[in-house]
Formats: structure tokens, sequence, C-alpha cells
């Protein structure tokens, strides 16, 4: 398994493959809300890759100038719950705190927030962020 920042239009469409089988296609998201203005050719993507094919994914972007936002962190489904997802999020954070920020934001899916917790994440808010798809919760980390 290796773990790989996509700087290449190759590399960052292995994270929107994860995404879409992943994502898209189990929870029936139209493409249009899976993939959206913080989906650029300067955006940031951790994608892991087992053997040739891509398999884990985390999007990074600026918030302001301390924080980055991890989001759209995915792992296939065969992959899950053997450490890739801690593996990208540890990635991504170690990348954000290169790029000198100093805070990693997520917004999680309720049933994902004790996996952000044992990762030293801390919910900032108690009101739900309702989106299109899924209803998260804003969680934040020290670099």
């Amino acid at each position: 398994m290796e773990i790989i920042r996509a700087t290449k239009t190759a590399e960052q469409a292995g994270a929107y493959y994860v995404r879409i089988q992943a994502m898209a296609r189990k929870h029936h998201i139209p493409l249009d809300a899976e993939f959206d203005e913080h989906d650029t050719p300067e955006t940031k993507y951790i994608v892991a890759i087992d053997d040739y094919l891509p398999v884990g994914t985390c999007r990074l972007y600026p918030i302001d100038d301390h924080r980055m936002m991890l989001g759209r962190i995915v792992v296939l489904p065969e992959y899950r719950h053997k450490g890739l997802g801690t593996e990208v999020v540890r990635s991504a954070e170690v990348w954000a705190k290169e790029m000198g920020y100093t805070t990693a934001v997520v917004e999680s899916r309720d049933n994902k927030i004790h996996f952000y917790e044992t990762l030293g994440y801390v919910a900032v808010s108690d009101e739900p962020i309702v989106g299109e798809t899924f209803t998260c919760y804003r969680m934040e980390k020290e670099l």
C-alpha cells in the first residue's frame, strides 16, 4: 500500500474514482453534488494506492490562512477497517502542516465522529451541518 500526494491529473483521477465508487454509487449521490467548487486542478488530494488501484482518498483545501479542510475522506469498502483511513488522514495532516496550516478541520457524518475523535479531533459545535446528502458535525484538531 502506498499513500501519495496527487500532483498529476492521473493521480487526481484516482481520487475521483474512489469517490465515485465508494460514495456516489453507494449513496446515489449525483456527480454534481459529489464534485463541487472545491474540486479544481489546484485542489490537493491524498490517494492510497494498492499496487496500481486507487483505494482511498482525502481532499484538502484552505478555509483561511490557518485552517485546512480535510474532506471527502473515503476508503473503498473492501479496504475498510484496516487502518487505511487513519493513514490517509494522517498523511493529509502532515501535508497541511508542511504548507503552514495550524488547524485541520473535518465535517464528520454522525456515524464517523468516533473515528475522528480517536485521531484527536474535537467537535467545535453541537449544531449539525445539514447538507444535500448527509448531516455532519464540524470537528477540529491542532496540527
